[in-house]
């Protein structure tokens, strides 16, 4: 059976007459990611090579190949610059937040929606941060 993707799944939730039968049914396209997993899926999606990313997140090195292998669990700050780094949209944003265990972006906070706007917009970590200090906002990276 194909997995199903996330409109697929939610049509077939609003159509469910259970939620037993919505579960057993897509039990396949229901299995959540680790962070480290999600990682992967993206790096081979987007054909990305693991160290370019390592390198654009301005991570220290060790630490974003622990983040990538599942050994750390990263801070959300951590989790943006990777995004940032993959060039990932904002939707795929909110769903490596979400694997990762950390809030997801907020528009109504101003700190987010800069993030936000560097996502649609493709910047870099280093230009995201000179962003938020022109907009007097707290570093991505300290």
């Amino acid at each position: 059976m194909e997995e199903k993707n996330t409109r697929q799944l939610e049509n077939a939730l609003q159509q469910a007459d259970s939620i037993e039968d919505f579960l057993q049914e897509n039990e396949a396209s229901l299995r959540p990611f680790t962070l480290a997993e999600y990682l992967e899926k993206l790096l081979a999606e987007k054909h990305l090579d693991k160290a370019a990313v390592v390198h654009a997140s301005h991570l220290e090195r060790s630490h974003a190949y622990h983040i990538f292998a599942g050994k750390k669990h990263p801070s959300r700050p951590k989790v943006l610059a990777l995004a940032l780094a993959m060039q990932l949209t904002p939707k795929e944003t909110q769903y490596l937040l979400h694997y990762a265990g950390v809030g997801q972006l907020y528009v109504r906070d101003p700190w987010d929606s800069v993030l936000w706007h560097a996502l649609e917009r493709h910047l870099s970590v280093a230009d995201t941060n000179l962003l938020l200090d022109q907009l007097s906002e707290r570093p991505l990276l300290e």
